[in-house]
């Protein structure tokens, strides 16, 4: 199946490239050309400018965007839909407000083309892991995708079915997931992520409290000197604590036991703040999800232990560079 794919950072480049490894042609756009050469380079035709990028679209157009959210991703969604004819599909695999979705989805409807959003999870490892994917938008029009949906997912590996499943069918087991209509993707990945902060502060703050166990103003029978790279590595084996995240954070520490190569400013995208503002419109409690989101404001004022791990586990899953 063909797939123009605009948008070639560390997470739209490497989509390209796992899709070209399943089989599929790829048309590549972004405004550094530099990013076009390294994927044509690996198969993918490379487009210099966003008109050559539609006009090698076969029909109907396929597009897939993987750009900043917010009016980078407005711009780009108004500048393709000017290209596009009724029929063709806008794929928004970026981090968007799910409100955005619903939004753009009307907005592009009056003109016939259709919009699909996908919450993309996997960070910089999903070219060899595999893509979790969260998808909203039309069934016809998802169904139409599938082939991409089912390249870019992680399949069902070994990971074991959840008992009880046998008999239940859909694409969950695979990796990908048809949430709902438009908006509906991106509300799922919107909570994933909120979550994700909430385990991330988890973790940090655990392994906070087992490196200062050894602090002077504890009595002398009750310290503790750790190496808190070596309990990293136990939890990884049979602890109920264990996840890829904690994979993450062992990697970090062995590589750096004190992240003196972190400061600690902990950015965030902007996900953490829509849970939280859709936990208040549902008048359900986030209290775990509410003190993460806060502690990443306050990382931006003092630094602690803490916060150098959280900014080591996303630097470690997505490859994010911390803020000067």
């Amino acid at each position: 199946m063909q797939l123009g794919m605009v948008g070639l950072g560390r997470m739209g480049a490497n989509m390209v490239r796992r899709l070209l490894k399943g089989g599929h042609a790829c048309i590549a756009y972004d405004r550094n050309p530099e990013s076009v050469d390294r994927v044509a380079a690996e198969g993918a035709i490379g487009a210099k400018t966003l008109d050559g990028f539609a006009k090698s679209l076969s029909t109907p157009k396929v597009a897939w965007l993987m750009v900043p959210a917010g009016e980078a991703t407005e711009q780009a969604i108004r500048a393709l839909a000017e290209r596009m004819a009724p029929g063709d599909v806008i794929i928004d695999g970026g981090n968007s407000y799910y409100k955005d979705d619903v939004r753009r989805a009307r907005m592009l409807q009056e003109r016939g083309i259709h919009y699909v959003d996908v919450g993309v999870s996997g960070g910089i490892w999903g070219v060899e892991r595999g893509y979790c994917l969260m998808i909203g938008g039309e069934s016809e029009v998802v169904s139409r995708l599938e082939p991409i949906f089912k390249t870019l997912a992680p399949g069902r590996g070994e990971i074991s079915r959840t008992p009880g499943r046998e008999n239940s069918a859909g694409t969950a087991e695979d990796g990908y997931l048809h949430c709902g209509p438009p908006g509906a993707g991106h509300f799922v990945k919107m909570i994933h992520n909120g979550i994700e902060y909430g385990l991330m502060q988890a973790y940090a703050e655990g392994f906070d409290i087992l490196r200062n166990a050894n602090s002077a103003e504890l009595p002398e029978g009750h310290r503790y000197a750790f190496n808190v790279g070596d309990i990293a590595e136990l939890w990884r084996r049979g602890s109920v604590v264990g996840s890829w995240l904690l994979d993450l954070t062992a990697m970090a520490l062995l590589e750096n036991p004190t992240l003196s190569n972190y400061t600690g400013f902990v950015q965030d995208s902007g996900e953490g703040r829509w849970t939280i503002m859709a936990a208040i419109e549902e008048a359900v409690p986030a209290d775990v999800l509410s003190a993460s989101l806060y502690t990443r404001f306050r990382s931006r004022q003092a630094h602690t232990f803490a916060e150098k791990l959280l900014s080591a586990m996303r630097q470690k899953f997505g490859g994010h560079v911390e803020q000067p």
